[in-house]
């Protein structure tokens, strides 16, 4: 019984591990942009962009097009529709924040794709498991916030993150030499 239970691990570390390689792989390859000419940020969890594009290709290929057949520099603050979706793009253009006047948040409905088109910005990324709970989760708001000390990246046009909600995130800090960005950002459904 015992050589049966470790044979079983063994088979199920090797099955996570080839999925883990297949996520890499289809991350690296970025067929799913199709033709976009942003890349995603290397913080992204491949493995979990990979299994929510699949549960959801139709969103995820209409905010990807959004993103491809917009002017994004043209775009007025405010929110857009996305055609044939439910999907909403929140563009703003504001100053962003010392580092202790932003704070930590996480979503446990939606995945926020983020994307600087103009200036730059500083975030801070953080697993959600390992973050201190500060406001516990408000399901209205689709909100909770932390304390941690994650890394911090420094965002600019060209590369989008993405923030599922296992990541604790900390956006629109100030960046060196920029006061201010201009920012799109689309909630997209996170599936269980």
């Amino acid at each position: 019984m015992r050589k049966l239970s470790l044979l079983l691990l063994f088979i199920i570390a090797t099955c996570a591990a080839f999925a883990q390689t297949d996520a890499q792989k289809w991350f690296k390859a970025r067929a799913y942009l199709n033709g976009l000419k942003l890349v995603p940020h290397e913080s992204t969890d491949a493995a979990e962009f990979a299994r929510q594009y699949a549960a959801n290709k139709d969103q995820w290929d209409k905010a990807f097009a959004y993103l491809k057949n917009t002017d994004l520099d043209k775009l007025a603050p405010g929110k857009y529709p996305i055609e044939g979706t439910d999907l909403f793009a929140s563009v703003t253009e504001s100053p962003t924040k010392d580092f202790d006047k932003t704070l930590w948040e996480s979503h446990r409905k939606v995945i926020d794709l983020q994307y600087v088109i103009q200036g730059a910005e500083k975030i801070s990324v953080f697993p959600v498991a390992k973050a201190k709970v500060t406001v516990p989760y408000d399901e209205a708001r689709d909100v909770a916030r932390y304390e941690a000390e994650g890394t911090v990246y420094t965002a600019v046009p060209g590369t989008f993150f993405l923030f599922f909600p296992s990541d604790a995130h900390r956006p629109s800090i100030k960046a060196d030499g920029f006061d201010k960005d201009k920012k799109i950002v689309i909630k997209i459904k996170y599936i269980q």
